[in-house]
């Protein structure tokens, strides 16, 4: 399905989004940041929480660091602080990186059992399409962002995935 290339290069293209989004949404004000705009966690700033939140449960899922202590209806309101929480996302983006480059190919070929806050049951899927849902995940969220910021007038940068520069 996925290999331990795809996964690195998905961390990187991460990083490199997030930078882009936070520096379209230091233009804004913290108001403009956190209005609602009608997206499922509400605002910029409660989309980005919601991100964060979700790469820190499927990282404590992967990798065993800490998961977050809020439950899923709550990640909009992770961090409260905008220079906390890109501190935050810069401190989780590295993370993501270093496990990135931890893994094997024997881990991603096996199963992942977790008990789901958001279905609670206990669940049972391949790592591999985990790790692909992770990386899904941020993109759908991240382009939500993407949308709200435009229309508030900041200019992130092109999502493109071709434009991901190679390692140096």
């Amino acid at each position: 399905m996925i290999d331990t290339g795809y996964v690195r290069t998905m961390a990187r293209y991460n990083a490199w989004q997030n930078e882009s989004l936070l520096k379209a949404a230091a233009t804004l004000d913290d108001a403009a940041r956190r209005q609602d705009r009608g997206a499922f966690f509400k605002s910029i700033h409660g989309t980005l929480c919601h991100l964060l939140w979700a790469d820190r449960m499927w990282l404590s899922r992967f990798a065993g660091t800490p998961k977050p202590t809020l439950r899923i209806h709550e990640s909009g309101d992770l961090v409260a602080e905008w220079d906390d929480f890109v501190a935050q996302r810069s401190e989780w983006d590295g993370r993501i990186a270093d496990w990135a480059m931890s893994l094997s190919a024997d881990w991603l070929a096996g199963d992942l059992v977790w008990f789901s806050g958001a279905t609670q049951r206990e669940m049972r899927k391949p790592r591999a399409l985990l790790v692909a849902h992770l990386f899904n995940h941020q993109t759908h969220h991240r382009g939500q962002v993407h949308a709200m910021l435009t229309a508030a007038g900041a200019r992130p940068d092109d999502t493109d995935l071709m434009l991901l520069e190679r390692d140096a």
